[in-house]
């Protein structure tokens, strides 16, 4: 285990205002797309959960939600948008956590913010439980396009907060990506069905911890 480190961190009493800006935030819309959009995300939960993300075709989303299809796909583009769209709340609420919530996680009380290691091992955690939670989705947001996951929002999110976490390393962006590479989805997907979600659990912690600084 390795020693517990206060060096910069990507939390505080005042968040870094470059993760502020990095953050998802809810689309601002009339009210009549707003409710569209509610519509199709609540019909396509439904369909991806009960057919599987990749049993359900976008003529079937707009059916089921009530919408002409030119509207779906204008909005969405494809079921990797609607995936990606899916997702956002779940990822507000995590980026919230690590903005603003209890230590270790987030921040905690002002003055009290919990060592880097301990910060990284909890996002670890968390992002773990989102991952395996919405493992689909977030495959098919992922590999949508070659490099789709590198042009997600929420990508540039967490690369940015482990980034610096591991700010005593030689080159904490490299880091970053080399820990993050361990999340993929793709690579989650294939990786549990061999091991098993807790040992992939263990093997995440135990790559974080020989990257601290």
């Amino acid at each position: 285990m390795p020693p517990n480190v206060s060096g910069p961190q990507s939390a505080c009493a005042t968040p870094p205002a470059e993760l502020l800006e990095l953050r998802a935030t809810p689309p601002r819309e009339r009210a009549d797309a707003a409710r569209n959009r509610v519509a199709v995300l609540e019909a396509a939960a439904v369909l991806f959960r009960e057919r599987g993300v990749d049993g359900v075709s976008m003529d079937a989303v707009a059916a089921a939600a009530g919408v002409g299809k030119g509207t779906l796909f204008r909005r969405f583009g494809d079921r990797a948008g609607l995936a990606t769209a899916l997702l956002d709340e779940q990822e507000r609420g995590l980026q919230e956590a690590i903005l603003f919530g209890p230590a270790p996680l987030g921040p905690g009380a002002a003055g009290q913010s919990p060592p880097a290691g301990d910060r990284l091992r909890a996002f670890l955690d968390a992002y773990l439980d989102y991952l395996l939670a919405h493992l689909d989705l977030v495959r098919v947001s992922e590999t949508a396009t070659s490099g789709a996951r590198y042009r997600i929002g929420a990508y540039r999110f967490w690369h940015r907060h482990v980034s610096l976490l591991l700010a005593g390393r030689p080159d904490p962006a490299a880091a970053a990506h080399t820990l993050l590479a361990a999340l993929g989805a793709e690579h989650v997907t294939a990786v549990r069905a061999e091991i098993g979600a807790e040992r992939l659990r263990t093997a995440t912690r135990q790559l974080a911890d020989a990257l601290l600084p």
